[in-house]
């Protein structure tokens, strides 16, 4: 099952993003630090959302429209009073199919499922304010991700599909983790 395998064959590469979000979170001391962890999230996020655009809908994911996406960061970003003028520049795999959307989505998905680590995280330094994003789903944070599963699940249906969808998963961990070099951004609202 894809998303068994999936889990396993990026394990790497999503413990290496997640050493420099944490790292990023840790460093987190006011509302400026916190804007410019969420523009890192936004960059990536709205580069990666138009490329996957071409090929998620409602009818390959019914639920496609109300899923988190680059808007709340956006939003989140709004709230602590700056702007996203200036961004960290990004790289995004290609995609070319659905399998490679779905499996790019995997990685954007999967970070919603932490987080209320991530919430948890902030409100022990303070930061309270813009976590819409993080704070996903609520309570059908567990539901949502189950149904994202059963699609991705269903849309591997050969071999050469699951290592697709791997190399895919594992290209959007890294181009994601390359955004968290940049230095930063912040800009606040005029």
């Amino acid at each position: 099952m894809l998303s068994t395998n999936i889990k396993e064959a990026t394990k790497v590469a999503h413990q290496q993003l997640e050493v420099k979000v944490v790292k990023k979170l840790k460093a987190v001391r006011s509302d400026a630090d916190y804007a410019d962890l969420l523009l890192h999230f936004y960059a990536y996020f709205s580069h990666l959302e138009q490329e996957i655009k071409p090929y998620i809908n409602t009818q390959v994911l019914p639920d496609y429209a109300e899923r988190r996406n680059a808007a709340y960061l956006k939003s989140d970003i709004e709230e602590l009073g700056f702007t996203i003028d200036h961004l960290p520049s990004t790289t995004v795999p290609q995609l070319s199919n659905t399998m490679e959307a779905l499996a790019a989505l995997y990685v954007m998905e999967g970070s919603i499922m932490g987080g209320s680590i991530i919430v948890q995280m902030l409100a022990k330094g303070g930061i309270t304010k813009g976590v819409s994003f993080f704070s996903g789903y609520g309570a059908e944070t567990g539901q949502m991700w189950g149904k994202f599963i059963a699609v991705l699940n269903a849309e591997a249906k050969t071999p050469a599909d699951e290592d697709l969808a791997i190399k895919t998963a594992n290209a959007t961990f890294t181009h994601f983790s390359d955004v968290f070099t940049e230095v930063k951004v912040v800009q606040h609202l005029s």
